[in-house]
C-alpha cells in the first residue's frame, strides 16, 4: 500500500509515517514537554486522575502511556503504582528507556499491548486511565478486559477522540489523518462507549466534551515552541524545521475536528456493587 500522503497533503510530516525516530522525539517533547506526546503535560494528567484520589501503593492500569511522562507525574504526585501500556513498539521502547533514568522508576513498569487482541498480564489493578489509546470503530474488546482487570470498586477514567457520524472512507484526507496518527479509519461514537461502560455494569457518572480546551492547548504548545524557536532554542537533538512539521499534523488533527465534528470527549465510571 502506497503511505504517502495525497498530493493535497504535501505539507504534512513525511516522517510520520516513520512513526518515532529520535528526531521526532525530540520535537513532540520540544512542543508538549518531556515526557509527553499530545498537549497538556504533567498538569493536565493530574487532572485527570484527580477523581480517582489515588494514594501511595494504589496500582492503576494506564493505556496510552506514550514516552512515559504521564505514569511519572501520576506516580509522584500520588505514590500510586502505575502499570503503563503502550501499542506503539517504539513508544514502548523509548518510554523504557527514559524512566529507568528517573527517580518515579520503582513505582512505574512499562508493557505493550495489541488494540486488537488486548491482555494485560492477569494484572489485578485499582483504577484505569486509557489516554486515546482505542484508536479503532469498536471499543468493546478492551474495554472488557480493561474492566476484568479492575477489582469490584475500580474506576476507570477515559479520553477518546469520537465521532458521531460516519465518515466516508474515500475522504483521502482522513485516511491520510488516520495513518499518520496510527489509528484505524474509524472511529467510536461517544455513545457506543457509554454503552459499553454501562454494559460492563459501570455507573457512568462524566461524559465531557473537551474538544475545546484540548484544541487551545494544540495551539498554546505550538506559539511556544515558535517563541522558543525564535529565542534560538531549538531542540538538542532535532531542527526548527522537525517542530513545524510536528505541529502541522497537529494542525491537520485539528482541521480534522472541525471538518467532520469529531469530539475529544472524557468518562468517568465507577463500578456498581
Amino acid at each position: 500500500m502506497d503511505a504517502r500522503p495525497p498530493a493535497r497533503l504535501a505539507r504534512v510530516p513525511p516522517y510520520a509515517t516513520t512513526r518515532w525516530a529520535e528526531g521526532r522525539l525530540a520535537a513532540v517533547e520540544a512542543l508538549w514537554g518531556e515526557g509527553f506526546t499530545s498537549p497538556g503535560g504533567g498538569e493536565y494528567v493530574l487532572s485527570l486522575v484527580s477523581s480517582l484520589a489515588l494514594t501511595e501503593g494504589d496500582k492503576l492500569l494506564l493505556l496510552g502511556g506514550g514516552l512515559g511522562g504521564p505514569a511519572c507525574a501520576i506516580a509522584e504526585s500520588s505514590g500510586a503504582l502505575v502499570f503503563s501500556f503502550e501499542a506503539d513498539a517504539a513508544l514502548e521502547a523509548a518510554s523504557r528507556a527514559r524512566l529507568a533514568k528517573q527517580a518515579c522508576a520503582r513505582r512505574v513498569s512499562v508493557g505493550g499491548w495489541d488494540p486488537g487482541a488486548p491482555t494485560f498480564g492477569g494484572l489485578v489493578l485499582d483504577h484505569a486511565l486509557s489516554l486515546e489509546a482505542l484508536r479503532g470503530p469498536d471499543p468493546g474488546p478492551a474495554l472488557d478486559v480493561l474492566a476484568a482487570s479492575l477489582r469490584p470498586s475500580g474506576q476507570i477514567v477515559m479520553i477518546e477522540m469520537v465521532s458521531d457520524r460516519a465518515i466516508p472512507d474515500t475522504d483521502r484526507e482522513f485516511a491520510a489523518w488516520c495513518r499518520l496518527e496510527n489509528r484505524l479509519p474509524a472511529l467510536p461514537s461517544g455513545q457506543l462507549i457509554t454503552a459499553a461502560l454501562t454494559r460492563l455494569h459501570y455507573d457512568v457518572r462524566v461524559v465531557e466534551d473537551v474538544s475545546a480546551p484540548h484544541v487551545q492547548a494544540a495551539l498554546a504548545g505550538w506559539r511556544h515552541a515558535m517563541q522558543a524557536i525564535g529565542r534560538g532554542a531549538c531542540p538538542a537533538a532535532g531542527s526548527a524545521a522537525m517542530v513545524m512539521m510536528e505541529a502541522e499534523l497537529w494542525l491537520l488533527r485539528i482541521r480534522m475536528m472541525r471538518r467532520f465534528g469529531l469530539r475529544l470527549v472524557r468518562w468517568h465510571a465507577v463500578a456498581m456493587a
